[in-house]
């Protein structure tokens, strides 16, 4: 242990699994999201730990690594950190190794690789509440003596299952272990290890092998999987209205109550028209948002994802995708910022920047309020065959509709590019396991914190500033139409209407789409507010009854058709520049993306014709 240092710097480590960032939420207080499954922490994250001595302790969480020979830009990270190679990182001065008991054939490989680095070192045997669930008997004492330094159990997921780590870290830490020599065979060696200290009873748990009979089975499987995905957004409608309902509820009272209070002038129109009518018809997709998050959340602990990636690699690799890349693309449903940070675990640099180029078509959860708004306003709230809600039944078909188009655009690519390279999906299935609910709640409460710090920060601002472009400048006497008509909005509007006039929008919806630049969700409270300006009809009335008067069917499902493929998100570009080191992606995605955005609510707006 350094002395010249009061701050300690350790570094947690472990192959994918292994419950590493679950411990290091326990440590720290952190609020990183946990997930169960490999490739979701791409970069290391850094956490301050107050010892029960009252020393400090500096722990890094590392990308999950199953050896320093990287094969990944994830796994690059972990090597380049503990052997000091980071110009920007200090090397640690302790590595502490999170191992999964119950896999400690492909985890204690790893420990042994970490020893030859020649630093101190201690392992965390992680999960041994499945172990012990399981049968395996695991003596500790034997495998410390074997190893050559300090093993302590670990229950991340309890509230008192770091305290023998705590313990350890507190007292005098150990010197590096005797390694191997470079020549040693580390599979002999674990081997070695396994028979002198660990007892298995059987090779998986039964519960595991009995639902892995159902859920891997190449037909039985995808029904599963298709019918999990299909309950999710059916409950994304049936669930969160009485939610929504409160919100919506409490929204209308308070521009009620400011719109009493306040005289009639800019003031009144700012608060009402502006925030209110801004930030309240965003506000209330909230229930929907987190339900979403509440399903992908559960999928992660439980340990179905990496069972629904076997179970699409034979059909992303025919289109041409990694079976690596449905990790990053389920990822992009929740947000395309860490989808394309995740493709860093896609070892293929052709199939990495394949899989980039298509994460923003899956559907992530800032269209979400736009979908909910259209079709709430469009679609009827009834049932089909007697069964499924329709509006439930159009959400899918629109998610859906994102995951074939970046199927298709896939095979193109593969079709009539070049450079690809089909890599078999090796990946770690981990053990079913009930969700842990302390981290699901951590999950939710920074989805939230995320949603209403963008609806506090940016959506009020662009709000704002809409609402001043669809105020001023006030119209002369003389004016015949509305005063936002004459407003900068309002000539804005008219201006885009040149090219947006042949799928259906009016200039309504080309004000919002700008602002919708920066947020997509923008674009709901930038239609609230030009609509509670400009309207005839009551300004408090709620949006879409208005836009279902309003508009057409065709311009409807135009709108929806070009949120499935615009790349309406700066900040997605800009993490898109940044993962490929170049602007040349970035400009052949806004061609390919808005371009098909186009074409598409185009055709979507003949058929809402032909139909009306």
């Amino acid at each position: 242990m350094s002395t010249a240092n009061p701050v300690l710097h350790a570094a947690l480590l472990g192959n994918p699994n292994c419950g590493k960032t679950a411990l290091f939420n326990r440590l720290t207080g952190s609020r990183q999201k946990v997930a169960n499954y490999a490739g979701v922490t791409v970069e290391r994250k850094e956490g301050q730990l107050q010892l029960p001595s009252g020393r400090s302790l500096r722990l890094l969480d590392l990308p999950g690594a199953y050896s320093l020979t990287a094969t990944s830009p994830d796994e690059a990270v972990t090597r380049d950190v503990v052997m000091g190679a980071r110009s920007d990182e200090a090397r640690p001065d302790l590595l502490i190794c999170v191992v999964d008991a119950t896999n400690l054939r492909l985890h204690l490989r790893f420990v042994l690789e970490l020893a030859r680095l020649g630093l101190p070192m201690l392992v965390s045997l992680n999960m041994m509440d499945a172990a012990q669930k399981r049968g395996i008997r695991i003596d500790r004492e034997k495998l410390q003596s074997l190893l050559g330094m300090p093993v302590v159990e670990t229950i991340a997921v309890r509230k008192d299952g770091a305290a023998g780590l705590l313990a350890a870290l507190d007292g005098q830490w150990p010197p590096a272990p005797q390694a191997l020599p470079a020549d040693a065979d580390l599979h002999e060696a674990v081997q070695g290890l396994l028979n002198a200290a660990v007892s298995v009873p059987r090779r998986t748990a039964e519960i595991d092998d009995a639902l892995d009979r159902w859920t891997l089975h190449p037909v039985i499987g995808m029904l599963i999987l298709a019918a999990v995905m299909f309950l999710m957004f059916q409950a994304v409608f049936s669930w969160a209205g009485p939610f929504q309902d409160g919100i919506e509820a409490a929204v209308a009272a308070s521009g009620t109550l400011v719109g009493d209070l306040l005289p009639d002038g800019m003031l009144k129109s700012l608060l009402v028209d502006g925030v209110i009518a801004g930030v309240g018809s965003v506000l209330v997709f909230l229930p929907q948002i987190l339900l979403l998050f509440l399903f992908i959340l559960c999928l992660e602990e439980s340990g179905y994802l990496p069972r629904a990636a076997f179970l699409l690699d034979r059909l992303m690799l025919a289109s041409g995708l990694s079976g690596r890349a449905f990790i990053p693309l389920l990822s992009s449903f929740a947000c395309a910022i860490p989808g394309i940070m995740a493709t860093r675990s896609i070892q293929h640099p052709r199939d990495r920047l394949l899989t980039i180029m298509v994460a923003p078509l899956m559907t992530c959860s800032a269209r979400l309020p736009v979908y909910a708004l259209l079709i709430g306003a469009f679609v009827p709230d009834r049932t089909v065959l007697g069964v499924f809600g329709l509006q439930g039944l159009v959400l899918f078909g629109l998610y859906m509709a994102g995951i074939v188009t970046a199927l298709a655009v896939a095979w193109v690519v593969k079709r009539f590019g070049s450079g690809h390279a089909d890599v078999a999906l090796l990946m770690e299935l981990p053990s079913w396991r009930l969700p842990n609910w302390r981290d699901i709640g951590i999950g939710l409460m920074e989805r939230a914190s995320i949603f209403l710090k963008r609806v506090g920060g940016i959506i009020l601002a662009l709000s704002v500033l809409l609402w001043f472009l669809a105020s001023f400048p006030a119209p002369p006497a003389d004016w015949h139409g509305t005063a936002i008509e004459y407003s900068f909005a309002g000539h804005i509007g008219r201006a885009m209407q040149v090219i947006f006039a042949p799928v259906g929008f009016n200039w309504q919806i080309c004000v919002a789409l700008i602002p919708g630049l920066a947020a997509r969700e923008v674009a709901v409270s930038g239609l609230a507010t030009v609509y509670a300006i400009g309207s005839t009809a009551d300004a408090e009335a709620a949006l879409a009854p208005l836009i279902a008067s309003q508009w057409s069917l065709g311009t409807a499902l135009a709108l929806m058709a070009w949120y499935i493929y615009a790349p309406q998100c700066l900040s997605t570009l800009a993490v898109m520049r940044r993962e490929t080191g170049s602007w040349r992606p970035v400009g052949i995605a806004l061609v390919y993306l808005f371009g098909l955005a186009w074409l598409a609510a185009f055709i979507a707006n003949r058929i809402g014709i032909l139909l009306s």
